[in-house]
């Protein structure tokens, strides 16, 4: 199976949960589930823009003239007396235009004298005044549903006064390792034993694309415990379970079984690609389910490949398909085989583009190569030999 064949695998029973309303404090990132319209008029009356002084733009079509100042406006303190011909009043930035004014003269172009104020340059009508309506008007559409939510749109919608958002709900992702071999980052390993690193990745790369997350741990080279650790995430009732290590066909590589005695609907095991050859994907119930690779590299490729793309379906985005960029061979390749390959690389800045160097060892255990590199280089199977200046497709990752 190709890779967008699994990919199309992965997603075809996947869809946007339903919808919650959240406050606006905790909407950031979260995409909306339905459209949001205003609730007001913003600015909801006419409004100064600057300190100054309201006037009647008749009175000050020629300067210099003096007017009489009959009160003050404040933000929030309005001002119910009309402006009459020859009259002003003082106002502040954000205070309400009052009737009869049509016009605000900053301050900077004025002399206060008692309570008459001497305008010293003439002045058009509409002159630092924000119009009624002028951002938006009662019943606008301005947030639309599938948006995913940015700290400028919950400004926007707290202008709106939505105090709560309807968005979809997160995904609950619950993840667990299988292996002996594995102990914790801190201890010292004995014979054969290695630090447990996957799962720090993967639970950080899923947070970050939207998901909450439950870390089930490192479960035992035991099928009863490994069915113990899913019957956990059934319990959690989650919509994503991840496995990493286990998927392959070893003695010990028990996590298939222990699917198959649950009951999971296989989609697929085994994908043309490289690495992540043993990646498997199935549904238990409701609940999808990844079994990734044990090697560090190969369970990060498979994740940001697959894992992104389901997190990002089921939170109801649209940017769901994991985006490529274009650069150009840093050197030369040779033909490829059956498989897409993914290669590590770094980015340089080039004449033509960036420039892609992949690195000379493409080994699925090195975590090193993996943190240094900028992008996944991607090789489509049976590709024929590049040359170094060649154009390429690749996966950047966030720095």
């Amino acid at each position: 199976m190709t890779v967008a064949e699994a990919l199309d695998q992965v997603l075809a029973h996947a869809a946007a949960l339903p919808a919650e309303m959240v406050p606006l404090a905790k909407a950031n990132g979260r995409v909306l589930a339905s459209d949001l319209k205003a609730l007001r008029t913003q600015p909801p009356a006419d409004v100064s823009a600057m300190d100054g002084y309201a006037v009647r733009s008749d009175d000050v079509a020629h300067a210099p003239v003096r007017l009489k100042v009959i009160g003050e406006i404040a933000a929030g303190r309005p001002f119910n007396a009309v402006i009459g011909r020859g009259e002003a009043a003082r106002i502040f930035t954000g205070g309400v235009v009052p009737d009869g004014a049509d016009t605000v003269v900053v301050q900077e172009l004025t002399t206060r004298d008692g309570d008459s104020v001497e305008v010293q340059k003439a002045a058009r009508k509409g002159r630092n005044v924000r119009r009624q309506g002028l951002d938006f008007r009662l019943n606008d559409l301005l947030l639309t549903a599938g948006h995913r939510l940015t700290a400028r749109d919950l400004a926007l919608a707290a202008g709106m006064n939505h105090p709560t958002v309807p968005v979809h709900r997160r995904p609950k992702l619950a993840l667990f390792a299988t292996g002996d071999e594995l102990v914790p980052p801190g201890v010292e390993p004995g014979p054969g034993q290695i630090v447990y690193s996957n799962g720090f990745a993967l639970a950080a790369l899923a947070r970050q694309e939207g998901a909450v997350v439950a870390d089930l741990g490192v479960v035992g080279d035991r099928l009863e415990e490994t069915i113990a650790a899913v019957r956990r995430a059934r319990e959690l009732e989650a919509d994503i379970l991840v496995t990493t290590g286990g998927a392959s066909v070893g003695d010990y590589d028990l996590v298939q079984k222990a699917f198959a005695e649950e009951g999971m609907a296989l989609s697929f095991w085994k994908i043309a690609m490289r690495p992540g050859r043993p990646l498997m994907h199935g549904r238990l119930g409701a609940m999808q389910v990844l079994g990734l690779p044990g090697n560090p590299v190969s369970s990060y490729v498979c994740a940001v490949l697959f894992l992104g793309p389901l997190i990002r379906r089921m939170s109801g985005r649209t940017d769901v398909i994991v985006a490529t960029d274009s650069a150009v061979l840093g050197c030369d390749l040779p033909a490829n085989d059956e498989r897409a390959d993914y290669l590590r690389a770094t980015l340089a800045a080039g004449a033509e583009g960036p420039i892609a160097a992949p690195f000379a060892v493409q080994d699925s255990s090195m975590m090193a190569t993996l943190s240094q590199a900028d992008c996944l280089l991607i090789r489509e199977p049976y590709a024929p030999p590049a040359k170094a200046g060649s154009p390429c497709r690749i996966v950047k990752f966030e720095r």
